[in-house]
C-alpha cells in the first residue's frame, strides 16, 4: 500500500476505536500478548474458589471473565464504574441474580457490609486495600492482576517520539504487596513479569493506542503521522512491531488484628 491508502485504513482504525465491555476481538490475530505470563490468572481464581464460597469481583469490566469461572450466581457480586461498562453489567448480570453494584471501587466505600466474601478478585481494575480488608470474611482472600507502570512503554515512545511521564507510578509489585501487608494481609504468592506484546499490522497500533488512552496521552493519526510511517517501515523490515507488557499477580489473605 502506498502512504494515502496507509492513512485511509489508519483513520478507519481511529474511527472503530470504542469497545463494549473489554472485548478486544476487533484485533484478533493482528497482535499478540499475555500468552506466556509465568501465572494463569484464571487457574489461580478456581484454585482459591468453592463452589460454596460468596464473591466479588471488584472493577469486572464487562463481566466476561466474572462468568467464565461459572461461580453460583446468588453468590456472585460485582462492582464497575466505567458508564458503558455499568450499562453492559446490569443489562446482563441483574437479570442473572449476580448482585451487580455501580461503585468507584479506589475512592468510595464498597456498596456491601462488613466481612461479607470469601473471595474478592479485581484484574486489571482500581482497588482500595482498607476496603478489601473490610468487605473479607475472616481468614477471606485477595486475587489481584495487575497492568504494572512500565507497560508499553516502547510503543508509548515509537508513537509519541517521547515518553510521557508513567501514567500510574507505583504500580509495582513491591510497593502495592506492602501497602496490604501494612493493612493487615498476609501474602500467599506474588509473582511479576514483563513479557512482548507484538502488533502485525500498524492498523490495529492505532486501534489499541486509542482504546488506551491513558497510556498514549494525545495520541491520533494525523499528528502522529510521521511515527506511523516509522512504525510501518520497522513491520516491513521485521515482520512485527514489537513492545513489551508489564504485569504482576498478587495473592494475600486477611489477618487477625492482634490485640
Amino acid at each position: 500500500m502506498n502512504k494515502d491508502e496507509l492513512l485511509k485504513e489508519w483513520l478507519l482504525e481511529e474511527q472503530a476505536a470504542h469497545i463494549h465491555g473489554w472485548d478486544f476481538s476487533h484485533i484478533d490475530g493482528r497482535y499478540d500478548e499475555e500468552r506466556d505470563l509465568p501465572w494463569d490468572y484464571r487457574a489461580v481464581v478456581l484454585n482459591y474458589l468453592s463452589p460454596e464460597m460468596d464473591l466479588l469481583d471488584v472493577d469486572t469490566g464487562g463481566a466476561e471473565f466474572l462468568l467464565s469461572l461459572n461461580h453460583p450466581f446468588e453468590k456472585t457480586s460485582a462492582t464497575e464504574n466505567f458508564p458503558p461498562n455499568v450499562d453492559l453489567c446490569s443489562e446482563t448480570l441483574l437479570p442473572l441474580g449476580v448482585d451487580f453494584k455501580k461503585a468507584d471501587a479506589r475512592s468510595e466505600k464498597l456498596p456491601y457490609p462488613d466481612e461479607s466474601f470469601n473471595l474478592v478478585i479485581n484484574r486489571h481494575g482500581d482497588f482500595n486495600a482498607n476496603e478489601i480488608r473490610r468487605v473479607l470474611k475472616p481468614d477471606g482472600i485477595f486475587i489481584t492482576e495487575q497492568v504494572g507502570a512500565e507497560n508499553d512503554r516502547e510503543l508509548v515512545k515509537l508513537l509519541l517520539n517521547e515518553t510521557p511521564g508513567l501514567p500510574f507510578p507505583d504500580q509495582y509489585l513491591h510497593i502495592i504487596q506492602q501497602a496490604f501487608e501494612k493493612c493487615g494481609f498476609t501474602t500467599l504468592e506474588a509473582q511479576e513479569a514483563f513479557r512482548p506484546i507484538k502488533f502485525f499490522d500498524v492498523g490495529a497500533l492505532v486501534w489499541f493506542a486509542r482504546i488506551i488512552e491513558w497510556e498514549f496521552p494525545g495520541f491520533n493519526v494525523k499528528s502522529c503521522l510521521k511515527n506511523l510511517y516509522r512504525a510501518q517501515e520497522i513491520l516491513e523490515h521485521k515482520g512485527v512491531i514489537e513492545g513489551s507488557i508489564h504485569r504482576f499477580l498478587l495473592v494475600v489473605q486477611k489477618r487477625p488484628i492482634l490485640k
